[in-house]
């Protein structure tokens, strides 16, 4: 019986070995972990802004391990290593969307730049474009400005375009069939002409007086169909009677000859207002093509 009960006080402080040891290790850790800031030496900070966790400077009645360790020792000996897994979880999750948001921002960035240097490669393409018409445009009107010049400077030197004569009879000094499908012939294609001038010069056989007289209405008649039948201004039209004057010699002549019965010469002479003219509706054209 003495044994039973020896065996059993054994037993009994066997077991109550490791809770003491437990409970010592645990109270003998605490004031090293309850020690000032000042007297523990400095730690260099970790991501979360806080000291590393230190090991255990003493060990317990088991060492490091304790076989017959309770849940709620393990539980207080690894809760400082969860909170701090959990920060930094938090910490990688902010660090994530912060990341997120730069690249969204970053994105939003870019495309912002590559709408706006679209848009000004546009804007570059319609300037270029309206620099080149303008600068077509102005040779245009550099050249029209030459016409212009040229024309103005030659305005009065008139050139002989057409010649027309027409014969009258001794004593005669109205218009034949013949010589009116002359003047027809020659003035149908003035009809809406500008810068020409038509002259009229008659002649007559005779002596003085008489023959410059008949010379005039010889060439009164001419101007008088001229105007009537084709509507040719009559500022346009130059008359003078030149009588019995003498034909200018032509090539192959020695000298001028005189004639006999009547004649009337008509020379068309244009300057270089039809040319003026022309140039001006081929611009007109050219920008009626372009738009």
């Amino acid at each position: 019986m003495k044994n039973r009960t020896l065996f059993a006080v054994l037993l009994a402080l066997i077991l109550a070995a490791p809770v003491f040891a437990q409970d010592n290790s645990s109270s003998q850790t605490q004031p090293a972990a309850t020690q000032p800031a000042s007297t523990q030496p400095a730690a260099q900070a970790g991501a979360t802004g806080k000291e590393p966790l230190q090991p255990e400077a003493r060990e317990g009645f088991w060492g490091r391990v304790n076989p017959f360790a309770r849940k709620k020792y393990v539980a207080r000996q690894t809760q400082p290593i969860r909170d701090r897994i959990n920060e930094l979880d938090e910490l990688t999750a902010a660090n994530s969307k912060a990341i997120k948001d730069t690249d969204a921002r970053a994105q939003a960035g870019i495309q912002l730049a590559s709408a706006k240097a679209s848009e000004a490669d546009q804007h570059a393409i319609d300037a270029g474009n309206k620099a080149q018409a303008a600068q077509q445009t102005a040779q245009q009107a550099n050249t029209r400005l030459t016409t212009v010049e040229q024309v103005v400077t030659n305005i009065d030197q008139y050139q002989a375009a057409t010649q027309t004569e027409i014969l009258f009879k001794p004593g005669q000094t109205v218009l034949s069939e013949k010589a009116k499908t002359a003047l027809d012939e020659m003035a149908t294609p003035l009809k809406d002409q500008r810068g020409y001038v038509v002259e009229v010069q008659g002649f007559a056989s005779g002596h003085g007086q008489v023959a410059i007289s008949t010379s005039q209405k010889m060439a009164e008649s001419v101007v008088r169909y001229l105007a009537l039948n084709h509507d040719i201004p009559i500022y346009r039209i130059y008359l003078v009677g030149m009588g019995n004057a003498p034909v200018a010699a032509t090539e192959g002549e020695a000298k001028p000859k005189r004639i006999t019965g009547g004649r009337v010469e008509i020379s068309l002479l244009k300057n270089n207002l039809e040319q003026l003219s022309a140039g001006g509706a081929e611009p007109a054209a050219s920008q009626q093509q372009q738009k």
